[in-house]
């Protein structure tokens, strides 16, 4: 429940420091307003922690840059054709906006930008009311002119205007709609639902990058399926990610299988529990949530109905892989992202085998090996994916990882495992087979790994010795 006094007690210690204080003085004595704006204004209201400071102003971006010169170590004006300055004052980043109001043609997948004249109009155009408030300073007046007060107490998500007028002017907001709902706990107005469901397919002029964006922060929240669900429920997900709807695979009362799209669902939320509960003081890790949500995208495609109502999904995790990585390019993610996330997804069914019966040492370090990197991930997004009801066959399954993650850890201990390389390098193998580099040292270098993989350290004269032996017996 939010507690008012709190809210604006909490409002009055974030003007009266030294970074709003400075600004504050700097602009009043240049002749221009100056206001705390969206996020900040919200946050403090609710408790939560402020970070990066927004505001805005009627000064135009060449009299924002003049103001701030003396009182920053350093100003940037990469945002000045969107009427932002950015600066660092007292060690903190700030971002100060002209007045203004955005929106799109309904053709180009940019922006135009207009300066505005007043407050009010600019929090108009702004996505939703609990972020259309503005904390003018140093007078402390808060401008609210959208009711984002009562929003906040109510926990609702509302646009300041007509909600197909204001995704119309930027239909990313339909996204953030998903975002602010995972990460303030709200729900969004049934006007503005309808509203994202009738215009979903205008999201086509927005860009990729920017697409993307949102995905990222989404997930970043502390519960991204409360989103998740609004953007399948209103068909957004369609627009950008086809494959999460498609895992509302039909199931008929002949052939019984997991619901895929809950049971991704449950599992990303288990491997954000997972991640919180291993690594607490580290940033939410999008990468492996993406492959927790994609990880059964192979699924519908892979899907046969077998006689008497079974259902299997052969190879699902190369198709999924194949499939993310087409939709993560697509939507422009990096290149570490993508090949995290596939890996994983082709990885993620490699243990189950493990469980059905003991892997020799030899197996476990083709596990790590392949894993590589994201092992640990891959412990993650392994335990995330048992979502049985079965308390028997769960408590069996976490037994079984518990052990390999056990064994792994005392192979790592005795042959350095995460390192793991051959015996013999590759100037070592074109000096013991007198050999040039080429196709062949490959080809060896890959025999004396199998090797090493098979049974463990065995000494760098029998590493020759049964180097020379493979050599001879390729003849």
């Amino acid at each position: 429940m939010l507690n008012m006094a709190e809210g604006i007690a909490r409002l009055g210690a974030l003007a009266e420091s030294p970074v709003v204080a400075t600004l504050a003085r700097a602009f009043a004595d240049a002749g221009f307003d100056l206001a705390i704006v969206g996020g900040p204004v919200r946050d403090a209201l609710i408790g939560r922690e402020t970070h990066d400071l927004d505001f805005t102003t009627d000064a135009r971006p060449d009299d924002i840059l003049r103001i701030v010169t003396p009182i920053s170590r350093v100003q940037w004006d990469i945002g000045r054709a969107f009427g932002t300055i950015g600066a660092r004052v007292h060690g903190e980043q700030v971002e100060i906006t002209t007045y203004r109001a955005d929106s799109y043609d309904g053709v180009t997948r940019k922006p135009t930008v207009e300066f505005g004249d007043t407050i009010d109009d600019d929090l108009l155009r702004r996505d939703f009311t609990v972020n259309a408030m503005a904390l003018r300073v140093p007078a402390r007046t808060l401008v609210d002119p959208t009711g984002g007060v009562e929003d906040l107490v109510r926990g609702v998500l509302r646009t300041p205007i007509d909600p197909h007028v204001s995704f119309g002017d930027d239909p990313l907001r339909m996204l953030r709609a998903a975002r602010f709902a995972s990460q303030l706990g709200f729900e969004v107005d049934p006007v503005t639902v309808d509203a994202m469901t009738e215009l979903r397919r205008t999201l086509e002029i927005v860009s990729p990058e920017r697409i993307q964006s949102e995905i990222v922060r989404l997930l970043a929240t502390d519960d991204p399926v409360h989103g998740i669900r609004l953007l399948v429920e209103t068909g957004l997900m369609a627009e950008f990610l086809p494959e999460i709807p498609a895992l509302q695979l039909e199931v008929d009362e002949h052939h019984h299988h997991k619901d895929v799209y809950e049971h991704s669902l449950t599992v990303l939320r288990q491997a954000i529990e997972l991640e919180t509960m291993r690594n607490p003081d580290a940033p939410a890790d999008v990468p492996l949530r993406l492959a927790a949500l994609l990880h059964d995208i192979g699924k519908p495609a892979t899907r046969r109905l077998e006689p008497g109502g079974g259902v299997t999904f052969y190879h699902h995790d190369i198709t999924g892989a194949r499939l993310a990585r087409k939709r993560l390019q697509a939507l422009r993610f990096d290149a570490d992202t993508i090949g995290t996330v596939t890996r994983l997804i082709e990885l993620h069914l490699r243990f189950f085998g493990y469980s059905e019966g003991a892997w020799t040492d030899s197996a476990v370090r083709r596990y790590v090996r392949d894993a590589g990197p994201e092992l640990e991930r891959l412990h993650i997004l392994t335990r995330a994916d048992v979502t049985t009801r079965n308390v028997r066959k769960a408590k069996r399954l976490s037994s079984a990882y518990d052990d390999i993650e056990r064994r792994i850890a005392e192979l790592a201990a005795q042959e350095e495992l995460e390192s793991m390389r051959p015996e013999l390098d590759g100037n070592r193998i074109q000096e013991v087979l007198g050999i040039t580099p080429g196709r062949e040292v490959g080809e060896a270098y890959r025999f004396l790994l199998d090797l090493r993989l098979d049974e463990g350290i065995v000494g760098e004269a029998e590493a020759e010795r049964r180097l020379r032996e493979w050599w001879a017996a390729r003849d």
